[in-house]
């Protein structure tokens, strides 16, 4: 695209003679936050030490703000950094932590103070100067670590699988702060995360990545409603996929007539879209849990295991009962081969 800040154009990322990423192209626009998104192994992490200059390309281009920095050091490029493991150092305090890289520009000492309390007022950390990380909290340390990179204002910050280290709560907690964060300052960011619920909340786009490169790219709600793959539609969420043989649905476990005709090669259906109580199918009872408004049941089926979700006031099927189920063709959603 014409405005893109960050561009990567035919980039191959090899580990010796493995390739990781083959030739990758992605423009981010500037003062986007955007999430590459899939499993351990699919090349995100990889693609994001590339950008940051850890990683040298076998080929491809990659143009920060204009320049080409393909071939420029890591701390020559203007990237900022936020590792899972946060880095920070322990023998000093929150303030000095913040203030490292400033000192080691040897900016004036007024300037330095200046910048590092803007920067920790900027997370919500303002009086915490005088604390080591180790009496911080997770949170607390997660926050230090973006405030570190923010001052250096770079020209893009990365971050790689921040929340991870992190409990359910503080993490919802650090979601809605980055997001805070980006939009009052404006930066480029690069989200990198095995999570999809994460790369919803937070993304302005996502990047879906299988085998090194890119499966689908959207923004959130597309990803979510329309995803065009098997592999996409599975990581966010569709986990009942079918292939369609004429008037059925096939699977390696047997087949299931449709009652309706359908014109796609694969139907998928997240276990929200799954009706419980009635329908023209049959499924036994092989796993239940209650998940607050609705309850999580695992029906054995002719095609195998389908994973349905019903309203709490519909009333509860014993584990190992027989239940009737529907594959509703409103609910499904189409996908190519």
């Amino acid at each position: 695209m014409s405005d893109a800040f960050v561009s990567l154009t035919d980039l191959t990322l090899s580990y010796g003679q493995t390739v990781a990423v083959p030739n990758l192209n992605l423009d981010i626009v500037e003062g986007e936050l955007i999430a590459l998104l899939g499993p351990s192994g699919c090349g995100k992490t990889t693609t994001m030490r590339a950008i940051a200059g850890l990683m040298p390309p076998a080929q491809g281009r990659i143009v920060i703000d204009g320049a080409d920095v393909t071939r420029v050091p890591a701390n020559k490029r203007g990237i900022g950094l936020v590792f899972q493991s946060y880095a920070l150092f322990p023998h000093l305090s929150a303030f000095e932590n913040v203030a490292f890289g400033l000192r080691l520009q040897k900016l004036p000492q007024a300037q330095i103070r200046a910048k590092t309390e803007a920067g920790m007022a900027t997370v919500g950390l303002t009086g915490f100067e005088a604390r080591k990380p180790g009496e911080m909290s997770g949170g607390q340390q997660q926050r230090l670590a973006l405030a570190r990179s923010l001052v250096m204002q770079p020209k893009v910050l990365l971050l790689d699988e921040p929340l991870s280290n992190l409990d359910a709560r503080l993490r919802l907690e650090m979601r809605n702060e980055l997001q805070r964060v980006q939009k009052e300052t404006g930066i480029t960011m690069v989200f990198v995360t095995h999570d999809q619920s994460e790369a919803l909340a937070l993304a302005d786009r996502i990047v879906l990545m299988k085998d090194g490169k890119i499966e689908q790219l959207g923004t959130p709600a597309e990803l979510y409603a329309r995803p065009d793959t098997a592999f996409a539609a599975d990581f966010m969420g569709f986990e009942n996929i079918f292939r369609v043989e004429g008037d059925a649905l096939v699977s390696d476990s047997g087949r299931l007539p449709l009652g309706y005709q359908a014109s796609a090669q694969i139907l998928a259906w997240r276990p929200g879209g799954v009706g419980v109580g009635a329908g023209p199918h049959r499924g036994r009872v092989i796993a239940s849990s209650f998940a607050g408004g609705h309850r999580e049941y695992v029906l054995d089926s002719a095609l195998g295991q389908i994973k349905a979700d019903a309203p709490i006031d519909v009333p509860e099927v014993p584990i190992g009962q027989d239940v009737a189920f529907d594959l509703p063709q409103d609910t499904a959603r189409p996908l190519a081969a």
